[in-house]
């Protein structure tokens, strides 16, 4: 125990070293104070509702004081051995209380009921304060759910009988071995903590990630352009191309020969074309929606055409990927042009009105504080996304690795979807502002507001054949909000909703499908109205889209070697952008 302790007291050291040179180095992290203050300004507000009425702060006063008082009866009477009813209970769903002491130790389940009634009640707070925007309502609750996440008795060595069992039975082995992976986390992140959700060393992009066959035929400052090597002797005329999103990166379409979306598509006979999105950094500061639109989609358009000799081509656009695809169809809608013949949206908004969790973030002053973080440096960290993706279900992201890793000491298993979401990307300074403006604070796509490259928008315009696939379970682009977006476009739109969120209901491959899908034509009505006449579906979604892509166009032709037109091979697949790090 002596000498674990002196262990724990070198890496605790070191952790803090790591964590302090951004400091020593005159460079701290203002977002964090920044995020601090909003949170202390969103909360307060509240308060000040509850308590500008002595009315309501009786109320709430009471409402918890009740509530603890039968608490305080109950633990009383169980440690007098009388059998008692729980004043509060966790969700049967809930891990964090499943060892048994939660329930048998008095003083545990005194802890754990302590905590629900109090979160509950902030809960309540935030829910029923009169006088709050939809907003800031909002983001109280965000903030809300980060608090009690992050206080929760599970998460303290103190207070968890997990955690005091096994540092009893390790001699405290187990608090070394976490901090020491603590403090290379911190190390990794360069002062910030990048919590250790799978292990990497199981991970290689290209051997066994991001492997489907093929080779990079274009590339260009923001771009590299894949032409996966066909699996078939025929294949469609009209090629794919895929625009993904730069927020993370492309293969988690092509996470390993099970779930590859891309590989899939290959073996159906399609020409896949896929775009990796460059890793930007300070040089690439100036490059705005309309750069990604002239040298990712515009430029891939170009490069399809010279790989395979088609003009037309069949579009697939996921998430933020899809919104540029919808901005580029208005922007070709409006000066006639026609090589998209078809569109895909996998998870995609183009109407923020009903846009999901990740509208906390976006508000007039939190914006203003993203583009002077950016300002200084061209860009905005990967980190930062990253975090708030995690931020999204800290129950789940967050938390867990936290107990597990740094206070269990146990190393994280490997789990390629969290490597993925780990492998960060930084996005422009001139992207991001516009797509946070434009997009979540403005809505100006939806509302034909936007102007690109001196055009103004309309998605009305855009008659194409369109496949919009969403997410039941969707906390970044909801159902509703891809639902309501379908109404935005002029031509027929075909609303498919699969199970399950935003990553697990787009990859559910068909050999090993874990959620179903619904069917019911255009978004006709409201939501649940649409959903409640949809033909439900068992399984993948995939094989619904390739029949639909084959109608538009089934004529077939001789498979396209990548490299075997006028673009020859600059690299094999997944190429080099991708293998850069945030």
């Amino acid at each position: 125990m002596s000498r674990n302790a002196g262990q724990l007291v070198e890496e605790f050291r070191r952790a803090v070293v790591a964590y302090a040179k951004p400091f020593e180095q005159g460079k701290p992290d203002a977002a964090l104070a920044e995020g601090v203050t909003e949170v202390v300004r969103t909360l307060g507000t509240v308060a000040e509702r509850w308590l500008a009425d002595p009315q309501k702060a009786t109320e709430a006063q009471t409402l918890i004081g009740g509530q603890m008082l039968a608490l305080w009866g109950s633990t009383l009477q169980r440690m007098q051995g009388e059998a008692v009813t729980p004043v509060a209970m966790p969700d049967p769903r809930d891990k964090r209380f499943a060892a048994p002491e939660w329930s048998t130790n008095p003083m545990f389940d005194f802890l754990k009921q302590g905590y629900l009634i109090t979160t509950r009640w902030a809960e309540i707070l935030v829910d029923e304060a009169e006088g709050l925007d939809d907003h800031t309502r909002a983001k109280a609750r965000f903030y809300v759910r980060q608090l009690s996440s992050a206080l929760s008795p599970s998460n303290f060595l103190a207070t968890n009988p997990e955690l005091i069992r096994d540092t009893m039975r390790e001699s405290g082995a187990n608090l070394v071995r976490g901090m020491r992976m603590l403090a290379e986390d911190v190390e990794a992140g360069r002062g910030e903590l990048r919590v250790r959700q799978t292990d990497p060393g199981r991970f290689e992009i290209g051997v066994n990630m991001a492997s489907t066959p093929g080779e990079v035929v274009f590339r260009n400052d923001l771009i590299e352009l894949i032409q996966y090597a066909p699996q078939t002797e025929t294949v469609l005329k009209r090629p794919l191309l895929i625009v993904p999103p730069w927020i993370n990166k492309f293969y988690i379409l092509d996470l390993n020969k099970e779930k590859s979306f891309i590989g899939w598509a290959v073996s159906q006979g399609l020409t896949v074309f896929v775009i990796s999105w460059v890793n930007p950094d300070e040089r690439h500061a100036e490059k705005d929606f309309e750069s990604y639109m002239r040298e990712g989609i515009f430029a891939a358009l170009d490069a399809v055409e010279a790989a395979s000799g088609e003009r037309e081509v069949s579009a697939v656009g996921y998430c933020v990927g899809g919104t540029l695809l919808g901005v580029t169809l208005a922007s070709m809608a409006a000066t006639g042009d026609d090589r998209i013949a078809s569109a895909t949206f996998l998870t995609t908004q183009v109407d923020f009105t009903h846009a999901g969790d990740l509208k906390v973030f976006v508000d007039e002053p939190q914006i203003r504080a993203v583009e002077a973080s950016m300002q200084s440096r061209g860009y905005l960290d990967g980190s930062k996304m990253a975090n708030a993706f995690n931020m999204l279900r800290p129950n789940d992201l967050i938390w867990p690795y936290v107990v597990n890793t740094y206070l269990k000491g146990k190393a994280p298993l490997p789990f390629d979807l969290l490597y993925w979401n780990s492998d960060a990307t930084r996005m422009p300074a001139a992207n991001h502002s516009f797509y946070l403006r434009n997009c979540y604070l403005e809505n100006r796509l939806s509302r034909g507001e936007m102007v690109l490259a001196g055009t103004r928008l309309d998605l009305g315009k855009v008659t194409i054949p369109i496949f919009n696939l969403a997410t039941r379970e969707d906390h970044i682009a909801p159902a509703l909000s891809v639902f309501e977006g379908c109404r935005c476009f002029g031509g027929p739109v075909d609303y498919v909703l699969a199970g399950s969120g935003h990553i697990a209901g787009v990859v559910n491959p068909p050999a090993k499908p874990k959620y179903q899908f619904w069917t019911g034509g255009p978004a006709h009505g409201s939501l649940g109205e649409w959903i409640a006449a949809a033909t439900e579906h068992p399984g993948s979604w995939w094989p619904y889209w390739f029949a639909w892509i084959e109608r538009q166009a089934p004529e077939r032709v001789p498979a396209r070697e990548p490299g075997g037109g006028r673009l020859p091979s600059l690299a094999p697949a997944p190429g080099t952008y991708v293998r850069v790090k945030a």
